[in-house]
């Protein structure tokens, strides 16, 4: 049973906090937090810096990786090649990024002298960027090249559909609990509970949260409320 509601508005409702999303966060590093940098004296600033983690993590990993998911609703009358071959690019960088992300909160942590691992944040980031990079390999040797047999890749679609939100669900559990490990951590050395700076995580976080419900919806809603005959929201081939 369908939601009776088109995929569109959604997605635009997703870019509308996305956009949201990415100008906090990096208001949130750049006033807050001293400005980025990937080597620095200051070395907290590599925790903060444009090309490391918050930063990538939520702009370069999660808003990327939602626009690889929506690519099909963005643009349901383009070509299936290219729109598979859009979702497949989307998704390798946000991978690739996460990964650079995630190097710089090692990074980060070896410079200051921080145990690493120690979070279930750590924990569920390490399990959510394997299981995107899983689910990549396992999408682009079925469903690209070399390519498998018709009822194979029929079998496989809905799994692969699934995982893929099951993982991007929990790739935003991770940025809340991170989002939540910061604060934490930020309050308890001195920044006011009731400040603008946790105040702002805190909308940050909450806009998140808005932001990967839209994109859910927008991935499982149809294109169309009423579908040509013999199309299928996902294409089998």
């Amino acid at each position: 049973m369908g939601l009776g509601v088109r995929a569109a508005p959604f997605t635009y409702v997703a870019h509308a906090l996305a956009l949201a999303a990415a100008a906090m966060v990096l208001y949130w590093c750049i006033h807050f937090r001293g400005g980025l940098a990937f080597e620095a004296d200051n070395k907290n600033l590599i925790f903060n810096t444009l090309q490391v983690h918050p930063v990538l993590m939520l702009i370069g990993f999660i808003i990327l990786g939602s626009e690889a998911i929506m690519v099909y609703k963005v643009l349901p009358t383009v070509n299936h090649d290219t729109t598979k071959l859009i979702h497949l690019v989307l998704h390798a960088i946000a991978l690739v990024l996460g990964a650079v992300g995630i190097y710089c909160a090692f990074k980060n942590h070896n410079e200051t002298g921080i145990a690493n691992l120690y979070s279930l944040h750590s924990w569920l980031g390490i399990g959510t960027i394997s299981l995107y990079g899983i689910q990549w390999i396992f999408g682009f040797l079925t469903f690209f090249f070399p390519k498998a047999a018709p009822n194979v890749r029929k079998g496989a679609l809905p799994w692969h559909v699934l995982l893929g939100i099951f993982v991007y669900i929990l790739a935003l559990a991770t940025a809340e609990l991170g989002f939540l490990e910061k604060l934490t951590f930020l309050q308890s050395s001195g920044i006011d509970k009731y400040g603008p700076e946790s105040f702002l995580v805190n909308f940050t976080a909450l806009v998140v949260v808005l932001f990967g419900a839209s994109v859910v919806v927008a991935a499982v809603a149809p294109a169309r409320l009423e579908e040509p005959q013999g199309y299928a929201p996902i294409p089998e081939h």
